[in-house]
């Protein structure tokens, strides 16, 4: 952004602007945008779609049939229920609310953790440390923005307390997970599963993921839908307009 002097606006395509330098942009009068709200029940409904896939078994079941497996070994190995289990939401802003209102339908005992309870989170609990959510959780959802603070929340410590039971979602920034201390859970066993939208340094990967059986792996596709993608889009070149036509800027981040 220093060799581009007359830059007025960073329009971001995407709700993260952890890319962004927004300290630079807000000592140099630079406006910064996102685009919020259009993507949240898609980035919602892929994760709560990766965690039945991974508990169920579904690609795995998928491969018995295809490979022949079901006629020659017979009934697929049992898997874990969804119904009726533990779900804890690291951040619980818009797209967390929107899992945990999915989860709800799953008959979950659902809790969340953040920087402060939540006063629309009627019915669920607030457990501030978030090695007590995982230790209270079978299925743990990472949805926290992206921030200096934030940074491998989601440690050795947290993916123990977790167990060889538990299954970490993340469908919010890789930054967030410490990429090595899940590998090594994964492997060890320590952890018992993982559904991961997102990896440090995509869209190449740590290869130890690819030789993972208990980890399902998507291409940070999470708000890809035509019609999201349509929206966010939409929402950008609004932003522009409204910045070149003085006009307040509908989702100003700067």
């Amino acid at each position: 952004m220093e060799r581009c002097p007359n830059l007025e606006i960073v329009s971001v395509y995407g709700v993260g602007y952890d890319a962004v330098d927004v300290d630079f942009c807000r000592a140099r009068g630079i406006r910064v945008t996102n685009t919020p709200d259009v993507l949240t029940n898609d980035v919602a409904d892929l994760g709560v779609a990766m965690m039945l896939c991974q508990s169920r078994g579904v690609i795995g079941a998928e491969a018995w049939v295809r490979d022949g497996s079901w006629a020659s070994k017979g009934l697929y190995p049992l898997k874990r229920r969804v119904w009726g289990r533990r779900a804890g939401i690291l951040g619980l802003g818009r797209i967390g609310f929107e899992v945990a209102k999915r989860l709800e339908g799953f008959g979950m005992d659902i809790a969340y953790s953040g920087s402060k309870p939540k006063t629309y989170a009627e019915g669920m609990e607030f457990v501030a440390d978030p090695v007590a959510l995982a230790d209270r959780s079978d299925f743990l959802f990472v949805t926290l923005a992206a921030t200096p603070a934030t940074r491998h929340i989601v440690g050795r410590e947290v993916i123990r307390a977790l167990g060889p039971d538990g299954m970490l979602i993340n469908i919010s920034r890789a930054s967030n997970i410490d990429e090595e201390a899940l590998l090594d859970a994964l492997e060890s066993g320590a952890l018992g599963s993982a559904a991961l939208d997102v990896f440090e340094g995509e869209p190449k990967l740590d290869p130890r993921f690819l030789a993972l059986s208990n980890v399902l792996l998507q291409p940070h596709h999470a708000s890809g839908t035509i019609e999201t993608r349509k929206a966010m889009g939409q929402l950008l070149r609004d932003n522009l307009l409204a910045h070149f036509a003085g006009m307040p800027l509908p989702t100003a981040v700067v």
